[in-house]
């Protein structure tokens, strides 16, 4: 430990996010085909929360996380659509430590929104790197990046870097810790991986290749000749496990080890790790006996794995805490354990832990609270969707289905029948819980508009907003379908979905809209296409490969009563639309058309002011 840490006495931060991988999908909670020793040994020198629960996807979990919030309170209730933006009154976690004197650091994931005053520096974080979107290859992401020598952005720059993802972010993570190392730090590291695409270096795949080789239960266990994808997602979990090794070694190295709170945790339920049948019945995989994956209601999509090792907090042994916990739980507990004062205007929905940390045998006070967590992915939320109502060991599916863990882990078994008063107090708390939540469903979150002198912004079709989805018993197809265009193999398909944008003029004056179907990196003129084959974004290791040609022939931008209409020749690599607007909030709604039937919403839209 440093003089000046030795003197200051607080503790550094490191906080490990993975995304998509489950309670499952690590050797220490019994998974006898993957390989995870340093998350191993992590486990047997921390405390456990063995009934912590998150968002069944991944931009509602971290928003919970990061601010101590309810998801849905905070305006992220989806991936996509607009409704993974962070509302703006929000504060972080980074901004608590920040304000107490912390260096603040993220690198990888953020998914809480790709334009100021939405992104991880301007909520808290003094360094950044980070992908856009929600995954390397999203719409805001940069053009062509595939998981290894992309660009990402720094601080607001795009910035060419070496590796693969996972081991850039780590990397960088640890040029953050080695330049702050003599003051306090908070380093956030939200790896996309392993997050689909399955796409991760040979030699991390080729021990689970050869396993499904040469082991028949090893091959039914993957679903192996049949797909490959668990093979994939394991050897991504298994280059994780590497460079959490080499984070604790580096850790020792230079002394910081006893002084760190250093965090393991995932996002969602497994995303990779189980096949499952029509009612969520795990069929290939392994998920800790637990029915559901990603995405779902039951245990199997919001129960994750929650550990933390601080020797110099005494926390530094194998024990486990059982009481229901949340992540909307973390923000109150780290604040508490590191001293730092949160903000009195930002009262938590989740509470401290610190106690059980110390003590979990205790009697917590909180012990008789109920919980709640949903899966919305809609424009506006519905009740009861996709939710679970939790109090103790007892599960309220969807307001209809119960079910008792204690007795029926893989919920099984219906009791709704035979415990009405039980059903009775859940739907009343979860009510209590809409309550708070929806208090703001109806506002906008709008995306502002850059001032004078300020740089461009891009609008991308990640953050469109669509015809409302709003009905009972919606399909997930019926979702996907009216999704947002959120990934670049999507674009070069050349898919016809149109929406709008929230946006807010927040200086009154007159803008440039620049309509591309193409970003502006890849110089494409908008109705031609690319050379080569159109590949899945499962095949993107090696490159992204062509493009669908659109024969459009049109472009128009209305924003209230304003409406502006371009032919297009053919060569055109953008239209550019002159508009004087006033201050408020409104939407941008723009097209590419021809006479054919074709109606479309361009995917990427580049907005700068005019100098008058």
């Amino acid at each position: 430990m440093s003089d000046v840490q030795k003197v200051i006495n607080k503790p550094n931060v490191i906080f490990i996010l993975t995304d998509d991988q489950g309670y499952g999908d690590m050797r220490c909670h019994g998974n006898q085909y993957i390989r995870t020793p340093n998350i191993d040994k992590l486990y047997n020198e921390s405390s456990h929360l063995t009934d912590f629960h998150v968002g069944p996807t991944c931009a509602p979990t971290r928003s919970g996380l990061l601010t101590g919030h309810y998801a849905n309170s905070t305006g992220v209730w989806h991936t996509v659509g607009g409704r993974s933006l962070l509302r703006q009154n929000e504060r972080t976690i980074a901004r608590f430590f920040k304000e107490d004197g912390y260096r603040t650091g993220m690198f990888g994931k953020w998914h809480l929104g790709d334009n100021s005053p939405y992104l991880p520096e301007d909520r808290g974080f003094d360094e950044v790197i980070s992908h856009g979107g929600g995954a390397i290859g999203n719409t805001p992401d940069y053009w062509g990046n595939n998981y290894t020598d992309d660009t990402f952005r720094q601080n607001g720059e795009w910035k060419p870097f070496d590796g693969y993802c996972t081991d850039v972010w780590f990397n960088q993570a640890l040029n953050f810790i080695d330049n702050n190392k003599e003051q306090p730090f908070f380093c956030y590291i939200p790896t996309n991986s392993p997050h689909g695409p399955h796409l991760v270096p040979d030699k991390y795949k080729e021990y689970y290749y050869q396993l499904a080789k040469t082991n028949k239960k090893a091959a039914e266990f993957f679903g192996y000749p049949d797909s490959e994808e668990m093979i994939k997602f394991y050897g991504m979990v298994e280059n994780i496990d590497e460079n959490i090794g080499v984070l604790r070694e580096k850790l020792i190295e230079w002394e910081l080890d006893k002084n760190t709170i250093l965090i393991f945790m995932t996002d969602n339920g497994t995303g990779g790790g189980v096949s499952v049948d029509e009612e969520q019945y795990t069929t290939t995989g392994y998920n800790q006996s637990m029915r559901g994956q990603k995405g779902s209601q039951y245990e199997g999509g919001h129960r994750v794995p929650f550990f933390l090792h601080w020797p110099n907090g005494g926390i530094d042994k194998s024990q486990d805490i059982d009481q229901l916990t949340a992540n909307v739980d973390i923000v109150p507990t780290l604040l508490d354990l590191c001293g730092v004062i949160g903000s009195s205007e930002n009262e938590f929905h989740g509470e401290s832990l610190a106690t059980l940390f110390y003590n979990p045998q205790s009697v917590w006070e909180h012990d008789e609270r109920t919980m709640v967590t949903d899966s919305q992915r809609l424009i506006q939320p519905l009740k009861w969707r996709l939710s679970s109502t939790m109090y103790k060991k007892w599960r309220l599916v969807c307001g209809e289905e119960l079910y008792d863990l204690e007795t029926d882990p893989e919920q099984r078994n219906d009791l709704a029948e035979k415990h009405p008063k039980i059903v009775e107090k859940l739907r009343i708390d979860y009510e209590k819980w809409w309550d708070i939540v929806s208090l703001r469903f109806n506002e906008e979150i709008p995306i502002p508009l850059p001032k004078k002198g300020e740089k461009e912004i891009v609008l991308t079709s990640h953050d469109w907003r669509n015809i409302s989805t709003r009905k009972a018993g919606i399909t997930e197809k019926e979702i996907d379908d009216a999704n947002s265009i959120f990934s670049q193999n999507q674009i070069r398909q050349g898919l016809a979905r149109s929406g709008y944008w929230e946006i807010e003029i927040k200086e009154s004056g007159k803008y440039q809209f620049d309509l591309h179907r193409w970003p502006k990196e890849e110089k494409t003129a908008i109705a031609k296409g690319i050379p080569g084959e159109l590949k899945t974004v499962h095949e993107i290791m090696d490159g992204y490969g062509g493009g669908n040609a659109l024969k459009i022939r049109k472009a128009q931008i209305q924003i209230d009563e304003q409406i502006l209409t371009k032919k297009i020749e053919g060569n055109e690599k953008e239209v550019k639309f002159e508009l004087e607007l006033p201050v408020g909030r409104t939407h941008l709604n723009t097209s590419f058309s021809n006479d054919e039937g074709l109606y479309m919403t361009p995917y990427y839209v580049y907005i700068s002011t005019i100098k008058e």
